[in-house]
């Protein structure tokens, strides 16, 4: 067992191990399991209650009365940060990209539910939003508040140890079920979920193979996020353990027309996966990651004989903000 910084409970977890045996038919194998992140709790759940354990705890270290994060109109992140600020008495200020849709339902709605302020600001790359939270945190620290920034995705070493932990947590239930994971598949995106099952592999013996489908970035753009925030994560443990580009499988087959664009492999896979096993993925992150596991199946990439976890990362409550492009398929 690692030694890990302090950290506050959030989740319900150990998060659930399930066989998905009529989806495993349905495609031909190989035999699949699922780990149900989805179920973390937390205003519908999904994988950034993890990180918040950590993060949330920092923040509360350091004193803050404020956090301060940012992601998409419809960032899960956003919408699990604003409930984990509840948890623990904090104001929160979402800074979310583009304007105002008019319309809040989905993960908006759940922000507006939670008492988040949210805060559109326009047109704004990623990096860009770095600037935006520094200056909302100046503003905060001007009225006499405490403010904690949290980037997109809680994608920082003390939210990376979250996914150590996970990987820890799967480790227990593999030897309490007597099974072995020849590969594990989820969706990759801001790097802190695929960084720490990364260190948490290394770490707990974990053999078989870490693949991330990539939702939002080409394979080029996210190894260097994985390689520092590995390296840096590993560091934050205090674990030896070096990690370079080639330690880390990619796949950016999927991106499709872009973040937050789904389109028919999105809508087979969702409905797949309803239909069979009775679960929800979303369309811009688990439901973009399992159309890239179901592709790879029926293109043979998995023997018959391995079996294979997909990492349900969470993201449900976001369906209800695309039904126009889900409805009647």
């Amino acid at each position: 067992m690692l030694n890990y910084p302090a950290r506050i409970k959030l989740g319900h977890l150990p998060t659930p191990l399930e066989e998905m045996p009529r989806l495993s038919e349905a495609l031909g194998g190989p035999r699949l399991f699922v780990k149900r992140d989805d179920e973390t709790g937390l205003a519908t759940g999904g994988n950034k209650t993890r990180k918040l354990e950590f993060l949330l705890a920092d923040a509360l270290e350091e004193g803050a009365d404020t956090v301060i994060t940012a992601g998409a109109a419809q960032s899960n992140h956003c919408r699990q940060t604003a409930a984990a600020a509840v948890k623990c008495g904090l104001k929160c200020i979402l800074t979310l990209t583009g304007s105002d849709p008019g319309v809040w339902n989905g993960n908006l709605l759940l922000d507006d539910l939670l008492g988040a302020e949210v805060r559109f600001v326009g047109d704004v790359t990623w990096t860009g939003l770095l600037d935006v939270m520094a200056g909302v945190a100046d503003e905060v620290r001007a009225a006499g508040g405490r403010p904690y920034v949290i980037p997109v995705g809680g994608s920082t070493p003390v939210g990376a140890t979250g996914y150590v932990a996970a990987i820890e947590e799967l480790m227990e239930q593999l030897k309490e079920k007597n099974l072995n994971i020849d590969h594990i598949v989820f969706a990759s995106s801001s790097g802190g979920t695929q960084s720490g099952l990364a260190v948490g592999a290394r770490a707990f013996g974990f053999g078989g193979q870490v693949l991330g489908i990539s939702v939002a970035s080409k394979v080029d753009d996210l190894m260097g996020v994985l390689e520092q925030l590995s390296n840096d994560t590993a560091r934050h443990l205090g674990l030896d353990l070096h990690f370079s580009r080639g330690d880390f499988q990619v796949n950016d087959d999927y991106l499709g027309a872009g973040y937050g664009k789904p389109a028919e492999p999105e809508r087979e896979a969702i409905r797949l996966l309803a239909q069979t096993e009775g679960i929800l993925v979303d369309p811009v992150y688990t439901g973009r990651a399992l159309a890239g596991l179901i592709d790879l199946i029926r293109k043979g990439a998995f023997d018959k004989d391995e079996t294979v976890l997909f990492w349900h990362t969470g993201g449900t409550a976001a369906l209800f903000a695309y039904v126009e492009e889900l409805r009647g398929f």
